[in-house]
């Protein structure tokens, strides 16, 4: 069994996982995915992992458990008190009595997992507002990549150990108790919305005042993380609250968060200049008329497009190429037929620099994207540099993306002005080659401070590793807890059910006065009661598993050989005979013995049961039986 994944089969995998089912790993840390994914290998039991992807491709329902080992959801209500007890007092008053005082409240959950951090966060508004001012005002948008999580998130259902964190008077006043199972207030669960969504991938909500997003940053690398929480910083309203988990800092991007309590990994954003510019756009948008109807004047923006200096590029949300002006055709050999072809087809698309990754940049972050002084050659085969701007375009009514547009400024001229100073200024830098020298060893100084400092943060980036790891760990460990918890509560259920099963059949047994016997379809010996140990002086332990026939007993077993091979056959339902014998204590007595198949329900012999009763004790119970005739029987 494979105890690590090699680097190259967990990046062919990852693709594959991308490829075929739209999931996005590869900004997960790769020691916890090994780790997770080897798991699931062990589980299925594959040698290799070639081995495992040919599983999933012929067992697609394998997908849907590797996806639930991955991303791990462990959560619950209230988790790190302290913390939501600083948000209950500093932070949600804040939000409340802000500026625009009644203005709705906007809040985003992401990661939900399973639901509990959401409906935390809608009793501690509630207690805050009350429930009909929290109907009102109060928006919580919960999301996660995770449909299974997510589906019992709505549900809103709970057991008694999963709402054991929430305090008694909380839980009383905003759940119901229903077949034992907790459920939150159906007037309360209306302002929550749970919806999938991709912190890689999708476009993050907008105008959030409040985003939780706890231990869930631990799980990407650190370039992921960044791009998120650039993310989490577009998505907030200025002054908004930005709440991680324990295992969580900010240390590396102090640019864009400010803390307001850093041991709870608490912070507020600092707006970025521009914002409300911004925003005055988005309101100039929002305020036009929206007609939405096609200019039919089509010609004459394809003309005024053909007469703009700059070649210019025009993409829509498919990938296709909607309008290339005259200056983009000439520059980069396009024609007319290249009109809606998938801009993936055309060089255009890698040459001279990638559009694709810009493009969906810019979709994901909904600003432009500039790429300076790109080398390109002409078709003449001259050297020339150009500076590539991707804007989004947007509907004018509801801020929808409709596609992008892509410039190519002709920098050549300007480059090559910078290439000639740059000329000039190596000339005179050779001319001053002395001082130069006393730069430098200035710059190696310097260059050594700095590297003592990267090696100061490369150290603390370690350590922040370290912990988030150590944390992923244990909830890991905390996960595989609860479920041995939940197998051993199963197995001791069903060996208190086996107990008693035996207790019974050994009371059974035990109330049976005759000796009874039970033999297998070898006639090895199954069951042997008490009244056969008294009645032979063999206890059972020194009896079980033996052949029956190879008793060293004063039963004579030899003429028990034909009417047991009748019972195993069938031929017969139930033999009667008397056998003179010697008991245990040396006494010559005649043993009454009946014998009879042992049947399933299914009808089926699994063997013989022997009830042997000695004549002295049926003659005290009165019981009378046609011993002779019997006896005729079994000689037939």
């Amino acid at each position: 069994m494979p105890t690590s994944i090699p680097a190259e089969d967990l990046e062919t995998l990852l693709d594959f996982l991308k490829r075929t089912r739209g999931f996005d790993f590869t900004g997960y840390k790769r020691a916890t995915l090994e780790r997770r994914i080897t798991k699931r290998l062990q589980s299925v039991g594959c040698n290799d992992f070639a081995e495992y992807l040919d599983y999933l491709e012929v067992h697609p329902e394998e997908f849907g458990q590797l996806f639930n080992t991955v991303l791990i959801n462990v959560t619950s209500f209230f988790r790190d008190g302290s913390a939501w007890e600083y948000i209950a007092s500093s932070v949600v008053p804040r939000l409340i009595d802000g500026a625009n005082r009644g203005a709705p409240v906007r809040v985003w959950s992401a990661g939900c997992a399973t639901g509990e951090e959401a409906y935390t966060l809608a009793m501690v508004f509630a207690e805050a507002l009350g429930v009909e001012a929290f109907a009102e005002r109060v928006k919580i948008y919960a999301t996660d990549v995770d449909e299974e999580a997510l589906a019992k998130a709505r549900a809103a259902s709970y057991d008694e150990h999963e709402v054991a964190e929430v305090p008694p008077p909380l839980l009383e006043k905003y759940f119901d108790v229903v077949s034992n199972q907790y459920v939150f207030q159906k007037e309360l669960r209306r302002q929550i919305i749970f919806g999938r969504h991709d912190l890689i991938q999708d476009a993050p909500i907008s105008r959030v005042d409040l985003l939780v997003c706890r231990n869930t940053l631990m799980y990407f690398n650190a370039e992921t993380q960044a791009k998120i929480l650039q993310r989490f910083q577009f998505a907030l309203n200025d002054d908004g609250v930005l709440f991680l988990g324990r295992a969580e800092t900010l240390m590396t991007h102090t640019s864009m968060f400010a803390p307001l309590d850093l041991r709870r990994r608490i912070s507020i954003k600092i707006p970025t200049p521009g914002a409300t510019t911004r925003d005055r756009l988005l309101t100039l948008v929002q305020q036009g008329n929206g007609d939405g109807a096609y200019d039919p004047a089509r010609r004459l923006r394809e003309v005024a497009l053909d007469g703009v200096t700059s070649a210019q590029l025009v993409v829509d949300m498919g990938g296709a190429l909607v309008l290339a002006n005259e200056k983009a055709r000439i520059m980069f050999g396009l024609s007319r037929n290249d009109i809606g072809q998938p801009l993936q087809d055309l060089k255009i698309s890698y040459r001279p620099v990638e559009l694709r990754s810009a493009i969906d940049q810019v979709y994901a972050e909904r600003r432009p994207v500039i790429t300076r002084a790109v080398e390109s050659s002409s078709l003449s085969g001259e050297m020339r540099w150009l500076d590539v701007h991707v804007i989004p375009l947007s509907d004018g009514i509801g801020g929808e993306l409709l596609g992008a547009s892509v410039s190519f400024n002709d920098v050549t001229i300007t480059k090559r002005l910078q290439m000639e100073l740059e000329s000039a200024n190596q000339a005179l830098e050779t001319a001053y080659e002395e001082l130069q020298s006393t730069n430098e060893e200035l710059e190696t100084t310097n260059e050594e401070l700095q590297s003592s400092v990267e090696e100061l943060e490369t150290t603390n980036e370690e350590l922040q590793s370290t912990n988030e790891e150590l944390e992923t760990m244990n909830e890991e460990l905390q996960s595989t807890n609860e479920e041995l918890h939940a197998m051993n509560d199963d197995m001791r259920l069903r060996g208190d059910e086996l107990n008693q099963v035996n207790s019974f059949l050994e009371c059974i047994l035990t109330s049976i006065q005759g000796a009874v016997i039970v033999l297998d379809t070898d006639l090895n010996i199954l069951v042997w009661n008490h009244a056969a140990e008294d009645l032979w002086g063999l206890r059972e332990q020194e009896v079980r598993g033996k052949h029956f026939m190879g008793l060293d007993v004063g039963l004579p077993t030899e003429k028990l050989k034909q009417p047991l091979k009748l019972c195993l056959k069938g031929d017969r339902a139930r033999i009667e005979l008397r056998l003179d014998a010697v008991n245990r204590r040396g006494r010559a007595i005649g043993v009454r013995l009946s014998a009879c198949p042992l049947l399933s329900r299914s009808r089926s012999i699994h063997g013989v049961v022997l009830l042997m009763e000695p004549e002295g004790a049926a003659a005290t119970n009165g019981a009378k039986r046609p011993i002779k005739k019997a006896s005729r029987k079994a000689a037939d």
